[in-house]
């Protein structure tokens, strides 16, 4: 039997037990995952160097290596994330609805975990420890595929999760690590029918494309992020440039941040070669059409294959637009459905982009850098879904249950 074969079905059969966990179970598990990942930081920095030292050597552009890299702090803010989900609600066995039928059958619908969830995701290992908190507070097991990249680091963090569960009374085998980086691992989980309820993967468009075109098992689309700021004509210019600054520069890596700016011309024409000097001192490269460049010097022009490109890095294209109806197009076009946002003092247009905009989170007068799960004030999310069926925008804990049906009756029979 394969790896990835053996590693599903022991979860598969971990799942079956996590039913009968209590949220005090599984509150307690998550503590214990918590203080151990903090009391063991030295072995995970010790792997994380491993891995950051084949990154350099494979090439590894800065921005990837960012989000690979672990420190005490990094660490610490991974536990805190664990000690959070403790504090939120269970979101499973709720009773959603209930009917008594005419023949006095009593119909209850519950909420109950999907069971278990294939998560394949590429080089940020604090994705590893995320993911399976969020799948043990809601009741699921978790099949976890990583990148190459992080191998080092998240084997450390996979074994020290399963200490902390021996202690507890959850099934160690509900976390699973495959730790081959053969891609056939990959293609394998995804037709693992029977094994695996849902596949959700994490990472850029090669990976998610995919997962998406290749699995059989059920898939939940998350995060691509082209994400497009809009400066209208009215947008104040103090405001613009601290929005457009900050959903830049702050994290370029993730996937709500700023890869498209799309500027009115009569704005551009005040305002653009200002803020682009901002930019450019900020390190960002700049990338734009005709119009922009004749308005910045030493920019770049950008390709056709720009507007298409997920950056995660301080790149920025830029493009100057005649007025709303473009830049709504211009999104149409090239956005991954993910988030969008609009700059004005204009409530007649802002209303307009928020409503024909097509994405998982649409702003008026603030930065994507939002769309998060804690930022929204939902806790720790497992990705941030560009699907419209099941979940959409940031994924807590709700997003990660289905629904049963359990009826009592007294000896009915249908005729």
């Amino acid at each position: 039997m394969s790896e990835v074969r053996e590693k599903a079905a022991k979860a598969k059969e971990a799942a079956r037990r996590m039913n009968r966990v209590t949220t005090e179970q599984k509150n307690e598990a998550l503590r214990l995952m918590a203080d151990r990942l903090v009391a063991e930081s030295s072995a995970i920095l010790e792997a994380n160097a491993i891995d950051l030292v084949n990154g350099r050597q494979n090439g590894t552009s800065e921005s990837l290596l960012d989000r690979l890299a672990l420190n005490d702090k990094r660490i610490g803010a991974i536990a805190e994330g664990l000690r959070q989900i403790i504090d939120l609600p269970d979101p499973t066995g709720r009773l959603l609805d209930e009917t008594q039928r005419p023949n006095g059958l009593l119909i209850r619908k519950y909420s109950v975990p999907l069971g278990t969830i294939g998560i394949v995701y590429e080089a940020r290992p604090n994705v590893t420890v995320d993911a399976a908190g969020l799948c043990l507070k809601s009741g699921n097991a978790v099949v976890l595929r990583g990148g190459s990249a992080a191998l080092e680091s998240n084997k450390a963090i996979v074994r020290i999760m399963h200490e902390a569960l021996a202690q507890s009374s959850l099934p160690a085998d509900c976390i699973q690590l495959i730790e081959s980086s053969d891609r056939a691992s990959v293609d394998e989980m995804l037709k693992l029918n029977g094994l695996i309820d849902v596949i959700i993967p994490r990472g850029g468009r090669s990976l998610i494309q995919n997962v998406i075109q290749n699995s059989t098992v059920p898939v939940i689309e998350t995060g691509e992020g082209i994400c497009h700021t809009y400066l209208d004509e009215e947008a104040d210019p103090v405001q613009a440039e601290a929005i457009v600054i900050n959903a830049k520069v702050q994290r370029p890596s993730v996937c709500n941040s700023l890869e498209t700016l799309l500027v009115h011309e009569s704005y551009a024409e005040k305002f653009l070669p200002a803020l682009a000097n901002k930019l450019k001192e900020l390190g960002v490269e700049l990338r734009g059409c005709d119009r922009s460049r004749a308005l910045v010097a030493g920019m770049e022009a950008a390709t056709e294959e720009d507007w298409r490109t997920e950056y995660n890095d301080l790149i920025l294209s830029v493009k100057v637009v005649g007025g709303l109806d473009e830049a709504l197009d211009h999104i149409a076009k090239y956005g991954t459905l993910h988030s969008e946002c609009i700059v004005t003092a204009n409530a007649e247009r802002a209303e307009r982009f928020l409503l024909e905009v097509d994405a998982a989170a649409v702003y008026h007068n603030a930065s994507t850098r939002f769309t998060d799960g804690f930022e929204f004030g939902y806790g720790a999310e497992i990705g941030i879904s560009t699907q419209k069926l099941h979940a959409r925008g940031p994924m807590g804990l709700p997003a990660l249950t289905s629904t049963k049906f359990v009826v009592h009756g007294s000896g009915q029979i249908r005729r």
